[in-house]
């Protein structure tokens, strides 16, 4: 019987100062350009996959992710609506974004549309949901066992947050684009993609493809985090691991007085939010 486990939980950059943050981003992408040259030299296929709602952070984190990287050798894949011929093949459909040898992709949202948006939203049939259920580790591991590093990410976020960043996105003049009516239509269904999130968490997770779960109601925290996992979590250099910032380092707390009152023992992200109120 196929081992399941629910999700891994990865924390460690938890309330980090900003400036920090620069400079471990920095580190990082470092990092994750020696993981690109082994990928190239060693004909390696490695594919990430970003889920979680609307506003979480996958798009900015893959950018993070990139923007140092050696653009011949990566993809970023973000499929649009399926034709009614994709929606029938739908593993066929990811099959073709895999990686080839000596190769990274990104996908920003994946294959588990089938487990959390479709069903969320009744854009597949009860027969098509339960067969991507039932198939999907299948599938996973199949292209694991040939060859693929798989690493799933699902970025989480509170609804107090995912509304913040929505009313962000709305004023501004470089944001509103990504910003829809079917946004707040599948938010307004909140507790019905939780049902099908949980249900995805303990049905498609296994020892050989976990889900890997990071908080990212503090974007920051999310991008870091994400980026450790891959360079601690692939195995392509013995001789020097990388070695984050220690806890003192990256633990920071912030102050700030509003209309007189002060308020002290901040972490970034409350910080920031007072900031704003304060303008």
């Amino acid at each position: 019987m196929k081992q399941k486990i629910q999700k891994a939980v990865f924390d460690f950059y938890t309330d980090i100062a900003y400036s920090t943050y620069t400079r471990e981003k920095k580190r990082l992408q470092v990092e994750l350009l020696n993981l690109q040259q082994w990928i190239v030299e060693e004909r390696q296929r490695v594919a990430f996959v970003f889920e979680g709602r609307d506003a979480a952070g996958k798009g900015s984190t893959i950018k993070r992710f990139v923007e140092n990287m050696m653009p011949k050798y990566l993809r970023v894949v973000e499929l649009g609506t399926p034709t009614s011929s994709e929606s029938k093949r739908w593993f066929q459909r990811y099959t073709k974004h895999m990686p080839d040898p000596g190769e990274l992709v990104f996908f920003d949202r994946s294959w588990y549309n089938r487990a959390l948006i479709e069903p969320t939203m009744g854009y597949c049939k009860r027969s098509q949901y339960k067969y991507f259920m039932n198939k999907v580790l299948d599938w996973e591991e199949d292209l694991i066992r040939e060859g693929v590093i798989l690493i799933k990410f699902y970025l989480s976020v509170d609804k107090a947050t995912q509304l913040y960043r929505f009313e962000e996105r709305i004023v501004d003049p470089l944001k509103y684009w990504k910003y829809s009516k079917n946004d707040q239509m599948v938010r307004s269904k909140w507790d019905i993609f939780t049902k099908y999130k949980e249900q995805m968490f303990a049905r498609c997770s296994s020892s050989l493809s976990p889900w890997v779960l990071v908080n990212s109601n503090n974007k920051l925290y999310a991008r870091l985090t994400c980026m450790l996992y891959a360079v601690t979590h692939i195995d392509y250099r013995s001789d020097k691991p990388f070695v984050p910032l220690s806890e003192e380092k990256v633990r920071q707390r912030y102050s700030i007085c509003l209309d007189g009152v002060p308020f002290s023992g901040l972490n970034y992200r409350q910080y920031n939010v007072l900031k704003q109120l304060a303008k």
